[in-house]
């Protein structure tokens, strides 16, 4: 049975429900936030002891937000000289405006190889576009290498992290999966075995498929070359078993100099996952008789880019070199695992480059699913300002609705007028005081809290409780004590 796009809702901001309404699933689930919260600890603890051994941290920090950027103000010119060294050095460029159109491109290549199975290194833009579903329902099926995107694959599951996809399922979840669909009924949990169990699982798909599909860390203009960084192997297999690879990369992906990978490897590997140095950090360009792949494609992916990079302050939103650092100090995220996003890219990165990869069509609700406590902006690697991206969404959110249902009939509106016009004289505030405690008795239940507000007021209370209006306001208490006291 073909699936489509649509299928897989979770992971396409069209379909997902808002951010306050998928979450509560999340929320009333205690062992998926149990094991997401161990998960995020582990990754934190061996982060913070790599970063405090770098004295000079901070100046990497500048050094890649810098590098970062220069790239972005000059995105053009970088992305031309690597179509040209990669063409040189016997690759294939592509350029792809949107998903629609790098799912096309690929299924055309891999039709002109006569592909009917794939290997895939972990790629978010993949998912990004959709291609997995895509693919399949053309008779292409994709088979995943990566350990985590195993467990998914084989689970029915979606990634809820960008760097540790599988990371809300703990190992005697893993084991029932791979029992299951493996045909494995004496597996244990035991780590080693359920590794080796991968292992065996892909090695004849490593010696058979020859054609193989990637992402990239890094396209590098100077040699026209890509960069994939990995932990497992499984990369490396990919990159020099099949006879075609075909890596698809967005294009903010680019660095100027094969030297500027000393910047960017220091600072992605003690983000991401809190070790000095990727085990396997892979370099390849072109093609070279009788060694690797003989057909090599790149695809460049925009879906959106483009339209951040024109404006100022989203614009450093491409910045991003998928660390998940911002994640893994996110409150909301640890509260919340990754699912309740919507998107591939879930957390605070995703808050802010989901929405405008929708061209803000879709996943609005997801700049709002912060507490602004600027955590993930100290950890960004690149000093992404997440929270400035996010205030200047969430603008861009208000003025929408007010676009769509006109400033009359806009609740927040109305409410901020009528707070304007109570809080600007002390008479109406008490008299609003007053009749509020009136009013609030009808929901306030017996232990003084107020579990749930009609209406506009229901978007506080569906996710925390309000304490009930005290029987006396401070005024009201110091007036009494003053009369007291005569």
């Amino acid at each position: 049975m073909t699936q489509s796009v649509a299928d897989h809702p979770i992971l396409d901001p069209r379909f997902a429900p808002p951010f306050p309404q998928a979450v509560l699933p999340v929320l009333r689930n205690p062992q998926l936030r149990k094991n997401v919260a161990h998960a995020i600890d582990v990754i934190q603890a061996k982060r913070g002891r790599l970063v405090a051994e770098k004295t000079d941290w901070q100046e990497l920090r500048t050094a890649g937000s810098a590098l970062r950027a220069h790239v972005l103000e000059n995105l053009g010119t970088y992305l031309e000289q690597f179509e040209s060294r990669c063409t040189a050095a016997g690759g294939h460029v592509h350029w792809a405006a949107d998903a629609a159109e790098a799912r096309q491109i690929t299924l055309d290549l891999l039709r002109q190889h006569n592909a009917s199975d794939v290997i895939k290194i972990k790629t978010m833009t993949s998912a990004e576009i959709q291609l997995n579903p895509f693919l399949e329902a053309q008779g292409v099926h994709a088979h995943e290498t990566d350990l985590a995107e195993i467990i998914l694959q084989l689970g029915e599951q979606e990634p809820s992290h960008i760097v540790v996809p599988a990371l809300h399922i703990n190992r005697s979840q893993v084991r029932e999966i791979f029992a299951r669909t493996m045909g494995l009924k004496n597996l244990s949990d035991d780590p080693k075995e359920l590794t080796n169990a991968a292992r065996r699982y892909l090695r004849q798909k490593f010696l058979t498929i020859p054609t193989a599909i990637s992402g990239a860390n890094y396209l590098i203009a100077e040699t026209g070359g890509v960069g994939i960084v990995e932990s497992e192997g499984n990369g490396r297999m990919c990159l020099t078993l099949p006879q075609t690879m075909i890596t698809i990369a967005g294009i903010e992906k680019v660095l100027p100099r094969f030297q500027d990978l000393e910047i960017m490897l220091q600072v992605l590997a003690r983000s991401a996952t809190g070790e000095r140095m990727n085990p396997y950090t892979s370099l390849w360009s072109g093609v070279t008789p009788g060694d690797g792949p003989q057909n090599f494609h790149v695809i460049l992916l925009d879906n959106g880019r483009s339209e951040m990079l024109r404006r100022p302050v989203e614009r450093q939103t491409l910045k991003c070199i998928r660390c998940a650092a911002c994640m893994n100090t996110c409150p909301v995220y640890r509260q919340t695992g990754g699912h309740a996003y919507g998107s591939v890219y879930p957390g605070p990165i995703g808050a802010i480059l989901t929405p405008q990869l929708m061209h803000m069509h879709h996943a609005q609700s997801l700049p709002y699913a912060s507490s602004l406590c600027g955590a993930c902006y100290e950890v960004c690697p690149v000093k992404i300002n997440i929270p400035e991206v996010l205030l200047e969404l969430r603008s861009q959110v208000v003025n929408q609705e007010r676009r769509q249902v006109g400033r009359v009939f806009d609740l927040m509106y109305i409410g901020l007028r009528m707070a304007n016009f109570l809080f600007t004289s002390a008479w109406r505030f008490h008299l609003a005081q007053r009749l509020g405690r009136i009013g609030a008795r009808l929901v306030t239940r017996k232990d003084g809290w107020i579990h749930s507000l009609p209406s506009i007021g229901g978007k506080w209370t569906q996710t925390r409780d309000l304490r009930g209006l005290p029987d006396q306001t401070f005024h009201e208490w110091w007036a009494a004590r003053a009369k007291e006291a005569k």
